[in-house]
């Protein structure tokens, strides 16, 4: 069974967590599980970029994003090489390492 080792954040887990996974979830579906309550304003339909993340550790292992979701992306916070959104990016059978963001694009328009 995958784990996803979800690094330390400040407000959704300041001790980080490792936590089983199912294939074919997605890392969204994983973190709410657990508790971890990452922002997803349009419910998991990939309409917005809340939901960002990036994948420290298993990135190779995803299937790659498409089209929708990469122009989701062009809208995030602090996008990197490893960014996915979080509920579209689905578990296969390796660990991941996932860090959350701190702040994402509603942070930034409500002047935190």
């Amino acid at each position: 069974m995958p784990k996803i080792t979800f690094l330390p954040n400040a407000e959704l887990c300041p001790d980080g967590k490792t936590v089983d996974a199912q294939e074919g979830e997605s890392i969204l579906e994983v973190a709410l599980r657990n508790d971890i309550e990452i922002e997803h304003a349009c419910e998991m339909s990939c309409a917005c970029s809340t939901c960002h993340c990036i994948v420290r550790k298993g990135f190779d292992s995803l299937e790659a994003s498409d089209e929708q979701e990469d122009d989701m992306l062009d809208k995030a916070w602090g996008v990197e090489p490893h960014s996915r959104l979080s509920c579209q990016a689905r578990v296969t059978n390796e660990d991941l390492e996932v860090e959350i963001p701190r702040y994402s694009l509603n942070h930034a328009k409500e002047d935190h």
